[in-house]
């Protein structure tokens, strides 16, 4: 089941989808840690903007940050989804290092990958399968219905319960690391943040029954997803 909310245009979308982010924050229990995976993408950046300009009076003490999927690039190049939170969101945030917990695809891709996994089951909870429970994760999703870096056509990850694992990807850069299937239908929220044209039909074609696009299939795999998007699906 998914709860859609549609707002009138990117500037909308942006303020109210980190008004509801923040207050979530606000009613937590300080004690224990939020761990959240942010997502890569045109319009994070905005939405972490949005955020940052909000955020006073709301304490991210506890608040850890992990990624959805992460580029096999350097966390300075342009297509590090670590770069596009990096300035609008983490340092206007001033969020500690200790608190923020990128991919460190430098290092190599069987490293980062284990380092990844390593990191999010030290700081969440479990479920009985051994997935790490996210407390939030933000997707977006691409004109093929892909999510975080899953992608039509990716047999293996319909069948792996890895928690992150390297992939390669239709479009550049192809290698990336992402979460799987498993770990998104665990995670406590799933926020789907859809902004631009182009998308309202894969959308509501995910949202389908019987819909095989990575997006559907996390759609399935959950009791309840939130979607916030700036179109119409009517």
């Amino acid at each position: 089941m998914s709860g859609v909310t549609a707002f009138s245009g990117p500037d909308a979308l942006a303020e109210q989808a980190a008004a509801r982010w923040l207050k979530l924050l606000a009613a937590r229990d300080l004690s224990r840690p939020f761990t959240v995976a942010l997502s890569g993408g045109r319009f994070p950046k905005q939405f972490y903007r949005a955020v940052a300009q909000q955020a006073k009076g709301v304490s991210f003490q506890n608040v850890h940050f992990f990624w959805g999927d992460e580029r096999v690039v350097p966390p300075t190049d342009e297509e590090s989804n670590f770069k596009l939170a990096a300035v609008p969101l983490l340092l206007a945030l001033k969020i500690p290092d200790e608190q923020v917990h990128r991919i460190p695809t430098e290092r190599g891709e069987a490293f980062a990958v284990q380092q990844a996994e390593a990191e999010i089951c030290r700081i969440a909870d479990l479920n009985p399968k051994g997935q790490p429970i996210f407390d939030l994760i933000f997707l977006g999703m691409g004109e093929d219905g892909h999510v975080a870096s899953l992608f039509p056509g990716d047999a293996e990850a319909l069948e792996s319960n890895a928690v992150y694992r390297a992939v390669t990807g239709p479009k550049p850069p192809p290698r990336r690391i992402t979460l799987g299937y498993p770990a998104l239908a665990a995670a406590r929220e799933v926020w789907l943040l859809l902004s631009g044209e182009g998308k309202a039909g894969m959308l509501c074609g995910s949202m389908a029954s019987g819909g095989t696009t990575p997006l559907a299939r996390v759609l399935q795999s959950r009791t309840h997803t939130e979607i916030f998007t700036d179109f119409d699906l009517a």
